[in-house]
């Protein structure tokens, strides 16, 4: 690898798409981003949302691109044909299918990711139920990948994790063997192989290098803490969304709403919640949420302990389709509600990183995190506080990291 070929990241989160190109020294050279307009279920969002960033980038750098990598939405699942056409809208990752919660049970003989309600294999029971057994079914990113190489037939193993996917012995489950739908899924390749050249008329279209490899990639939420360069005693915290909790571990973590990732060498253990930062959107909007935070102290306790999901359910630290969100009481002070809200997501994030000691995880020394709400001060205070641990803010973006996945598949 040259030291001026360069890798691009592409991003696919819950509100939007973001692409970084980085050089081998891992230094970003360019990153843009942009919000759905439709939303997070429209494939066709994801498409032109990714046409559109990479129509910005500056010819001087697309003609050294010599690899590129995708990362999305951990669960998120697209019906589509053979020839990758989508089928209706995809099911979004924190939408749980619990009428099929009996099915699910009798798939898996130990807890995993995909045992789990908000798994996967719920979302891919209802979109079997919609459309028959004729479809494949792919996560966000495997589409993405499969729509820059034009071939479908493949799935990076992290992203099929929720499906199922048994890292540790690079299979499917035992009792899948004898499932009818076995051929809508994809076939399995490790992060960080190549997939395939971009496809000429994407090549063409997107006015990208004809020989541009595309490198298998990750989740979203592993392409953050890649961005983070952690070392061994640091967790990783991303407050997007959602709240997911990361952590370089010796050995796999077994439990309901954990997944095990092997990423560069590594086994990456960690849980996401559904509740994060899209709560405190609900009701109030970014400019005010700054204001009110001025105004919040965050060494002293609101004693209001909200429990802030945006719907029903939970799958990390708790897995409970039906746990309801705890929004009330409202106090008459916006401030003191909004200092609540942190408060109630603090104390899921520090829940969550018990849960990971319980399983055999250390605690961090030190907690990275990164995403919107890594941003505000006044909820990093809160934080400590909750969680008795330190925390240092990265403002590095997981595209980048997800870059150099790309870059290593070429080295």
């Amino acid at each position: 690898m040259l030291n001026n070929s360069l890798g691009l990241g592409i991003d696919l989160g819950t509100s939007g798409v973001r692409i970084a190109i980085i050089n081998p020294k891992k230094k970003i050279l360019f990153t843009s981003s942009k919000t759905y307009s439709k939303g997070l279920e429209i494939s066709e969002d994801w498409i032109n949302s990714l046409k559109t960033l990479i129509q910005e980038i500056p010819n001087s750098l697309k003609e050294k691109l010599i690899s590129c990598s995708v990362a999305g939405t951990s669960g998120t699942l697209l019906a589509c044909k053979k020839n990758g056409d989508p089928i209706g809208k995809a099911l979004p990752y924190f939408l749980a299918c619990s009428e099929y919660s009996y099915e699910i049970k009798k798939l898996f003989t130990k807890e995993c990711a995909g045992s789990s309600i908000s798994g996967s294999i719920g979302r891919a029971l209802r979109l079997l139920a919609l459309y028959g057994n004729e479809i494949i079914l792919r996560h966000q990113a495997d589409w993405i990948s499969g729509w820059l190489i034009n071939n479908w037939d493949y799935g990076e193993e992290g992203n099929n994790i929720r499906m199922g996917w048994e890292i540790s012995n690079s299979s499917w489950p035992e009792n899948f063997k004898n499932l009818k739908w076995l051929k809508c899924l994809p076939k399995i390749i490790p992060s960080g192989q190549i997939m395939g050249n971009i496809c000429s008329e994407k090549a063409n279209e997107l006015n990208l290098p004809k020989n541009l490899k595309v490198i298998a990639g990750t989740t979203d939420s592993n392409a953050g803490v890649l961005a983070t360069f952690p070392n061994k005693d640091d967790g990783v915290t991303i407050l997007g969304s959602t709240i997911v909790i990361k952590k370089f571990v010796n050995k796999t973590l077994l439990g309901k709403g954990i997944s095990n990732h092997r990423l560069l060498g590594n086994w990456l253990s960690g849980g996401a919640s559904n509740a994060g930062a899209a709560i405190l959107l609900d009701f109030f909007n970014l400019e005010y949420i700054e204001e009110l935070s001025k105004q919040i102290n965050p060494y002293k306790s609101t004693g209001l302990n909200l429990l802030p999901l945006s719907n029903k359910g939970e799958r990390f630290p708790i897995d409970d389709p039906n746990l309801r969100p705890k929004l009330e009481p409202r106090p008459v002070s916006d401030s003191l509600y909004l200092h609540g809200l942190f408060e109630g997501l603090a104390k899921i994030e520090a829940s969550g990183w018990q849960k990971l000691h319980e399983l055999g995880a250390d605690l961090p020394k030190q907690i990275i995190t990164i995403g919107g709400g890594a941003k505000n001060i006044t909820w990093k205070k809160i934080r400590e506080r909750e969680l008795g641990i330190p925390i240092k803010i990265c403002n590095t973006p997981p595209a980048a990291g997800v870059a150099s996945i790309a870059l290593q598949g070429i080295a």
